[in-house]
C-alpha cells in the first residue's frame, strides 16, 4: 500500500516541486513563467507565500505526486478575502485525484482563515482544466482575450471563481496562517482528503 501525505511544503520538496513545473513552462502556456526558477528561487516562493497562505505538496512513496496553494489576488487591502489557486500534478500521478485532494485540503485551511473567494486562472483553450475546475463547483467570470505572449501565440486567460461560504455577509479579521497551524485540529485538516487519492 503507498504511503501517502499531505503538508506544508518544505525546502527538501523544492526539487520535486520543479520537476512538475519545469515541463509546464518549457512547453506549455498552462503557466506564464519562461525560464526555470532555480531551487533557491522556488525555495523563495515557496516561503513569501507561506508566510500568509498554505503551500502545500502531496507526498506518494516519497514523491512529490503534487502541490497547490493560494496567494494574494491583488495588494488593495479591500481583496484580501479574495486569493488565486494553483494546483500542479505530477503526470504519474494525475489519474489518481491528488488535485481533487489538495483543493479540499485548501479549502478546508481557506475557510478556517476567512477567506471567501478563491480564483484559477486558467489559459485558454484547457478542457481538462476547466473541466476539473467546473466540477469542484467553480464558475467562469471573466475572459482576457490576448493577454499573454507565449510561445509564439498570443493567449487568452479565463478566470474561474469559487465561493466558499454560501451566502456572503461582512467578513472578519484574516486568521494567520500560523494561527490555524498552531491548532491541534490542523493535522486533521491535512489528513481529511487523503482517502480521495485512488490508485
Amino acid at each position: 500500500m503507498s504511503k501517502i501525505e499531505i503538508r506544508l511544503a518544505e525546502r527538501k520538496d523544492v526539487a520535486g516541486i520543479i520537476d512538475i513545473y519545469k515541463p509546464y513552462i518549457l512547453e506549455t502556456a498552462v503557466t506564464f513563467d519562461e525560464e526555470v526558477p532555480s531551487e533557491e528561487e522556488m525555495w523563495g516562493r515557496v516561503q513569501a507565500i507561506q508566510k500568509e497562505h498554505p503551500y502545500l505538496v502531496c507526498i506518494i512513496d516519497g514523491q512529490v505526486a503534487g502541490y497547490a496553494y493560494y496567494s494574494a489576488y491583488r495588494s488593495r487591502a479591500s481583496y484580501r478575502w479574495s486569493k488565486e489557486i494553483s494546483v500542479y500534478v505530477h503526470p504519474r500521478f494525475r489519474k489518481n485525484k491528488v488535485a481533487s485532494a489538495l483543493y479540499s485540503t485548501v479549502f478546508e485551511i481557506a475557510r478556517a482563515q476567512g477567506i471567501f473567494t478563491l480564483l484559477a486562472i486558467i489559459t485558454i483553450p484547457n478542457e481538462p482544466s476547466i473541466s476539473f475546475h467546473e466540477k469542484l463547483g467553480f464558475t467562469k467570470c471573466a475572459e482576457y482575450k490576448n493577454i499573454g505572449f507565449k510561445l509564439g501565440e498570443w493567449r487568452t486567460v479565463g478566470w474561474w471563481q469559487y465561493n466558499l461560504f454560501s451566502s456572503f455577509e461582512k467578513p472578519g479579521n484574516i486568521i494567520p496562517l500560523k494561527e490555524i497551524v498552531s491548532k491541534g485540529s490542523f493535522p486533521e485538516i491535512l489528513n481529511n482528503a487523503k482517502e480521495q487519492i485512488r490508485f
